[in-house]
C-alpha cells in the first residue's frame, strides 16, 4: 500500500497523530471513519496524486497508530473540535496552510468542524456518507435507531469495551479481499488493542454530547459552512432511504452544496474507488484543470 508515500507521526500537544504523505500539487487531506486507519485510502490516495495533488492520510485521534490524552468526563478531549485541531496542527508542520479535505463516516464530522472551525484554512471540503450529527438525531425515530442502534450502545458507559475487547476479531469482521489484505490487517491489529477500542467509544459519546452541542451552537449562531461543499454517498447504504436527499439538508449548513450519490455500499474508498476519486479529483481540481 501507498507506494512511494512517506510515513511520519507529528505531535500536536495532547496528541501524537500518525499519517501517510506523497504527491505534489494541491494539498488533500482524507479522513477515515470508524473502524478504519488511513489505511482506508490506499486505493484512492493514488489515484488523487496521479490527478496532480499532494495527499495526507492521517489516523484520526486514538484510531490506528494515532494516540490522544486519556478520555475526559465530558468526552471534549475526543470531540470532532480537538481532532480537528490535531489536523490543523499536522497540516502546518507539512507546510500547508491552506488545504482540501475530504471526510468520511466519522471522519465527515471532522471535516465539517475543520470547515466551521477553521474556515481560512478549508478551501473545499467533500462530506462522504453523512448529516450533520444533530441532524441524524433531530430525525431519530425507531427505524433509524433500529439501523444504527450501534450509536446509542457505543455511548453507553463501560459495557462496549468489555463487549468489544472480549472478542474484537468477531466484533469487527472484514472482508481482506474487498477491504485489501493489508488494509485488513492493518484495521484488525488496531482494534485488538483496549486502548485504540477505547478511544473509538469515546469517538462516538463526544458524536452524542460535546459534538452536538457545537453544532446547535453553530446554528444559533449562524454559522455555515462557506467554501464549496461536495455531497457524496452511497447508493447501496441507507441514508438516502432513511432521511430523503442529503443534499436538501446540507443546504442548510453550507452556502454552495452539491453532490451526487456513489454505486457503492457503505466503505466507498475501498468498494468505489475509481467512482471517488474521480468525484473528488473534479471538485478538488484548481480553475483551469
Amino acid at each position: 500500500m501507498f507506494a512511494n508515500f512517506t510515513e511520519t507521526r507529528i505531535d500536536t500537544g495532547d496528541a501524537s497523530v500518525f499519517l501517510r504523505h506523497g504527491g505534489q500539487g494541491p494539498p488533500v487531506l482524507l479522513l477515515h471513519g470508524h473502524p478504519r486507519t488511513s489505511a482506508t485510502w490506499h486505493r484512492v490516495a493514488p489515484l488523487l496524486v496521479d490527478r496532480g495533488f499532494t495527499v495526507v492520510c492521517p489516523d484520526l485521534r486514538g484510531y490506528g497508530r494515532s494516540r490522544g490524552p486519556a478520555p475526559s468526563p465530558d468526552h471534549s478531549a475526543h470531540s470532532k473540535r480537538a481532532m480537528a485541531g490535531d489536523l490543523v496542527t499536522v497540516m502546518r508542520e507539512l507546510g500547508h496552510e491552506r488545504f482540501l479535505v475530504a471526510g468520511h463516516d466519522r471522519g465527515s464530522y471532522v471535516a465539517l468542524r475543520l470547515a466551521l472551525d477553521h474556515p481560512d484554512a478549508v478551501t473545499r471540503v467533500a462530506l462522504l456518507d453523512c448529516l450533520p450529527i444533530s441532524e441524524h438525531l433531530a430525525r431519530a425515530g425507531a427505524e433509524f435507531a433500529t439501523r444504527w442502534w450501534h450509536w446509542f450502545f457505543f455511548a453507553q458507559p463501560d459495557v462496549p469495551e468489555r463487549v468489544i475487547t472480549a472478542d474484537p476479531d468477531a466484533w469487527y469482521r472484514g472482508d481482506p479481499d474487498a477491504m485489501g489484505a493489508e488494509n485488513h490487517a492493518e484495521r484488525l491489529e488496531a482494534v485488538r488493542r483496549p486502548e485504540v477500542v477505547r478511544a473509538m467509544l469515546e469517538d462516538y459519546r463526544a458524536g452524542l454530547t460535546v459534538d452536538r452541542a457545537h453544532e446547535e451552537a453553530d446554528r444559533a449562531a449562524g454559522r455555515r459552512v462557506r467554501c464549496p461543499a461536495l455531497i457524496l454517498w452511497s447508493l447501496r447504504d441507507d441514508l438516502e432511504e432513511l432521511h430523503g436527499d442529503p443534499l436538501e439538508i446540507w443546504r442548510d449548513w453550507a452556502d454552495d452544496a452539491r453532490g451526487h450519490g456513489i454505486d457503492s455500499g457503505h466503505h466507498m474508498a475501498e468498494e468505489a474507488p475509481e467512482a471517488l476519486a474521480a468525484a473528488l479529483g473534479d471538485f478538488f481540481a484548481p480553475p483551469g484543470g
